[in-house]
């Protein structure tokens, strides 16, 4: 881990000329924001009380946007995942000047120095967040997960709810968590391993501030994250499989990776060293890799690179949305303050859950979100590539004319990329050509904050 302490205000000079250069806002315009303290005085009057069901989140320790409560049930060969959604809907009307204004964010957006959220704070992080110790509005969608880990859903409600704790990733513990919650987590899991997918995240490059100071690191996914994310996907593929049933709804999907991918990423892991056997398929090879392991978080991340990008697609006669990382159907219906597709996917599954139609607004808005969505996502990567090379720039400023070691990660039409040995530091090699997986020392030749490029070329 490399540490940014930024005395003379690089950093923060450089991530204010990210929010510049992109136009993010810094603020909620007025009439939004009167809207939002309206909306929050609204009276509960159509859920049903479930205040004495023991929620309890998890999430980073400083979040809160909690979209997510979950309480565990063991009923006969099941675990049933009661999962309470944040109930957005209830406090933003579709066409009103908060609906408006999160079509034009589509997603929040998050940066080192805070966030720029999708819906304001006294809603996001206010009357909307599930918080511990208070009464607040959820969607909550029951699920039976059997032994096999098939995911069912069972019912979905309006209803309210008193979350009992608000757990962290960084400091839960086993005896923390709800009786049931291992078993849940197996048995999505192996019914993950049966389907072919994976959930192996490599580690990302983070940019963290704590202690008037910023860190720089390659981050793996904690275990209580991979834990909790297994709730998640197992209420996404229930809600998918009900809307698919009923003929609607709104997909994630993401195709194959192609077979020329699948050959480079062989060769990269025959330079690095690591023995991939034949007839062994992408996820399988994924499940088995460290991220702690630099050679093999350096093949995660370039199996990462070689797959193509997920996307939205609403509900089409004919054709079965398919998410090839997930190997099913997939939906995102689990972080409404956060994503603004989730809205209306979890409105979607009230609706069907309940024998009523989906109202016309919820299906034009499928028709329309995927454009939405595709250009905050592109928005949100282009943010967070900015802030990585601008943290990269500022590490490297003082070492220009240095030999590094590295590996090249993958290669693409851009050329090769590469991540240094012992940094957290993932660039381009130029006029180089170099193979896949090689291991390569590389010369720095340009590290620039101000303009956040970094330049490498091979060392003789």
């Amino acid at each position: 881990m490399k540490t940014l302490r930024d005395p003379g205000q690089i950093l923060t000079d450089g991530l204010a000329a990210i929010r510049l250069q992109y136009q993010l806002p810094d603020a909620f315009p007025p009439e939004v924001v009167a809207e939002a303290e309206a909306a929050v005085k609204r009276p509960l009057s159509d859920h049903v009380d479930k205040t004495e069901m023991h929620f309890v989140t998890l999430d980073p320790a400083s979040s809160r946007d909690l979209d997510q409560a979950f309480a565990i049930e063991v009923r006969g060969d099941d675990v049933i995942c009661h999962y309470a959604i944040a109930d957005v809907a209830w406090f933003v009307d579709d066409g009103g000047a908060m609906d408006t204004e999160a079509w034009a964010r589509g997603t929040s957006q998050y940066l080192p120095d805070g966030k720029v959220s999708l819906y304001p704070q006294i809603l996001s992080e206010g009357a909307a967040s599930l918080l511990p110790d208070v009464v607040r509005p959820a969607i909550l969608f029951s699920t039976a997960v059997a032994a096999d880990g098939t995911a069912t859903l069972e019912t979905v409600q309006r209803v309210k709810i008193r979350s009992r704790a608000k757990l962290g990733y960084e400091s839960v513990t086993a005896a923390d968590l709800p009786d049931g919650f291992a078993e849940l987590e197996r048995r999505i899991a192996a019914a993950e391993a049966r389907r072919g997918a994976s959930r192996s995240d490599p580690p990302e490059q983070e940019v963290v501030e704590h202690d008037g100071h910023f860190d720089l690191r390659l981050s793996p996914q904690s275990p209580a994250e991979a834990q909790n994310a297994a709730l998640s996907l197992a209420n996404n593929l229930a809600v998918a499989d009900a809307l698919l049933k009923h003929r609607t709804g709104l997909f994630r999907v993401m195709p194959e990776p192609e077979g020329w991918a699948l050959k480079r990423l062989r060769n990269t892991a025959k330079a690095m060293g690591i023995d991939w056997p034949k007839g062994r398929e992408v996820p399988a090879m994924e499940r088995m890799l460290d991220p702690a392991d630099t050679n093999q978080a350096a093949l995660l991340l370039a199996i990462r690179h070689a797959s193509p990008g997920a996307s939205y697609a609403p509900f089409a006669e004919g054709v079965v949305p398919w998410h090839a990382a997930m190997a099913a159907t997939y939906a995102h219906a689990t972080a409404p303050l956060r994503r603004l597709a989730d809205r209306y996917v979890v409105m979607a599954a009230l609706a069907v859950a309940n024998g009523q139609p989906v109202p016309p607004a919820i299906l034009d808005a499928f028709t329309r979100l995927p454009k939405v969505m595709a250009r905050a996502d592109a928005l949100g990567g282009n943010i967070q590539r900015g802030v990585i090379d601008l943290a990269e720039a500022i590490i490297l400023k003082d070492r220009i004319g240095e030999t590094f070691k590295a590996v090249v990660t993958d290669v693409d039409q851009r050329g090769p990329r590469i991540q240094l040995c012992g940094l957290p530091v993932v660039s381009r090699l130029k006029d180089a050509e170099v193979a896949s997986g090689a291991a390569i020392k590389v010369r720095l030749d340009l590290a620039d904050p101000e303009t956040r490029k970094l330049e490498f070329s091979l060392s003789a």
